[in-house]
């Protein structure tokens, strides 16, 4: 088609008048911005799918399960930093999605869900694939709304995706009954946009960002611990310019991996049960925190009573109800964190006088490294495989992981220098989510390189969505350490239960290589050091996606380590060191 023609076409899709509450639905998505939509199709969701029928500029992914479609939305959102979009049907395709969007929630990424629902003067009487989503939903998403009237659910459309992008994003849902779509109306959607009565703070009190200024000034032992939200408010060069100007040490949490790059000298990685040494001696040793876009949950910040005991807390978040909910903050500042730390930095009277203590970081940095030992007499350690990806990948490499022992050697072995790179499950600990995230990550930035980490246990959960890949031939690389079970829970089993390992281990588990081929993926295998570079290139150089069954040491376990509500400065580093905790 020339390019006259294809804008000719999209000039006459433009003025084509909307006849239905489908076409309203699609206009919506379309007034939004949206190009891309996971799901699966369905009965009651069907009308939906036809109106986008005509809609060439809006790409479906049709995933293999409705719970694959939200998590991969809910990646692509993180990528993109706006709402990734994921449809399903009425009953049981809505409530695959759950799992999702509770996800999501937890994590405050931006997602909007479009589920199908049965005809209105249906709803109640327990017909065909029915339940109540919105009733089911309501705890777990930022807002949702049941569509009433074919005029109006475009603009329920359009208010979802708005208040699912806006303030603390989070997702959203719209429930959609058949008879609504289905129904004739001429009302065409507006642009997508937050009720008046929606107002989101974005600077702080002046007042309590002076008190906040002059206290992180006076400090000896300044830290900032940078959550999520430096991400989400894409404030990452702030933060950055902030902490380099004034010298002061920078700590991540999971969510905000990435914000503050850990090849910088000011770097003290990442915090919380499986955090640094280095990191957590400096929060639990810290005069003032400043925690910007953390909820400073409970695997964070272990004992809440021994969590940066000697210190005062400047409390940054974009919503007030994080602010002491979990630890009493001194100072709160209510508002976005980009300009948060903008009023911060402009008001600082002068730099901490923390030479001292930054030297004293460096030291700890230098006693208590990121380390692993590698017995020539013992299987291939997963933190080596890690290492190595890291090595030959490019810096901006989105990296996926599923949730357990395999996504905490990702996160501390993978070297972060750029936000939104790092996609995993945070709050809710979702196994599975690895594969669909892949695929979502590579939708949203077809020119970055992905790579998925995944457990065996874990794998197997959302194995289905290899065929996703295969089917839209994405360019992606999938490594199953394979330990033959559930590693953090057998971990945990051998630490606190007497060592009984039960349900945790696998008598018989697939050869996931194999299992790639026979969905069509390069199905690849490594069991010896020597190796692991040849497979890391071959996996690389394949057009298409790629699986590597990574045979790990099955007695590898996860360190540092804090026991769960245990104090942050009282971490093993093996386990001796767990056994005298």
């Amino acid at each position: 088609m020339s390019e006259r023609a294809s804008v000719s076409r999209e000039d006459e899709q433009d003025e084509q008048p909307v006849e239905t509450g489908a076409e309203s639905v699609a206009k919506a998505l379309e007034n939004a911005g949206v190009e891309h939509l996971f799901g699966v199709q369905g009965g009651a969701i069907m009308p939906v799918y036809d109106a986008l029928y005509e809609h060439e500029n809006i790409t479906n992914i049709t995933m293999a399960h409705e719970q694959g479609a939200a998590h991969a939305a809910d990646a692509y959102g993180i990528v993109t930093g706006k709402p990734g979009v994921c449809l399903a049907t009425s009953g049981p395709g809505a409530t695959n999605l759950i799992t999702g969007i509770a996800d999501a929630n937890m994590d405050s990424d931006p997602l909007l869900a479009l589920t199908g629902q049965v005809p209105t003067n249906f709803v109640g009487n327990d017909a065909f694939q029915e339940t109540d989503t919105i009733g089911i939903t309501q705890p777990i998403t930022k807002n949702n709304i049941f569509a009433e009237n074919p005029d109006t659910v475009g603009d329920d459309i359009g208010t979802a995706w708005a208040l699912a992008n806006t303030g603390r994003q989070g997702p959203t849902l719209v429930d959609l009954p058949k008879d609504v779509t289905q129904g004739e109306t001429d009302s065409q959607p507006g642009a997508p946009q937050t009720p008046d009565t929606y107002d989101p703070p974005e600077r702080a009190d002046d007042v309590a960002v002076q008190a906040a200024a002059e206290t992180l000034a006076n400090a000896e032992r300044p830290t900032i611990l940078a959550g999520g939200g430096v991400i989400k408010a894409e404030a990452s060069d702030e933060l950055r310019q902030f902490a380099r100007e004034y010298e002061i040490p920078v700590v991540t949490t999971m969510p905000g991996t990435g914000s503050f790059p850990e090849t910088d000298p000011l770097s003290l990685g990442i915090a919380g049960m499986h955090g640094t040494g280095y990191g957590n001696l400096a929060v639990s040793n810290c005069d003032v925190l400043l925690g910007i876009g953390t909820r400073f949950d409970d695997r964070l910040t272990g004992d809440v009573e021994t969590f940066a005991p000697d210190a005062e807390l400047v409390h940054v978040d974009i919503d007030p109800a994080e602010i002491s909910k979990n630890i009493e903050a001194d100072y709160p500042l209510v508002g976005d964190a980009a300009a948060v730390i903008e009023q911060l930095y402009e008001t600082m009277p002068r730099p901490p006088n923390s030479d001292e203590w930054v030297e004293q970081c460096e030291t700890w940095k230098e006693e208590y490294p990121l380390d692993y030992e590698m017995p020539e007499d013992e299987p291939l350690k997963p933190q080596y495989i890690v290492e190595r990806f890291d090595d030959v990948t490019p810096e901006d490499t989105i990296v996926a992981a599923g949730v357990g022992q395999h996504q905490m050697w990702a996160w501390q072995y993978w070297t972060w220098t750029q936000p939104r790179t790092w996609v995993t499950s945070h709050g809710l600990g979702t196994m599975g989510y690895a594969v669909p995230a892949a695929i979502g990550a590579k939708i949203a930035a077809p020119d970055q390189e992905v790579v998925a980490f995944d457990g065996d246990g874990s794998f197997l959960m959302t194995a289905q969505g290899l065929s996703v890949a295969v089917r839209e031939n994405l360019d992606l690389t999938i490594v199953v350490l394979n330990n033959e079970a559930v590693g953090m829970v057998r971990q945990w089993q051998d630490g606190f239960y007497e060592g009984r390992r039960m349900a945790s281990e696998y008598p018989w588990i697939p050869e996931f290589d194999k299992l790639a081929e026979a969905f069509g993926a390069q199905g690849l295998r490594v069991e010896e050091y020597e190796n692991v570079e040849d497979t890391i290139a071959e996996a690389r150089e394949y057009d298409g996606p790629s699986v590597i069954d990574a045979i790990i040491d099955p007695g590898e376990n996860v360190y540092p380590m804090v026991p769960s509500g245990g104090d942050n400065a009282q971490f093993a580093l093996n386990e001796q060191h767990l056994e005298d905790i």
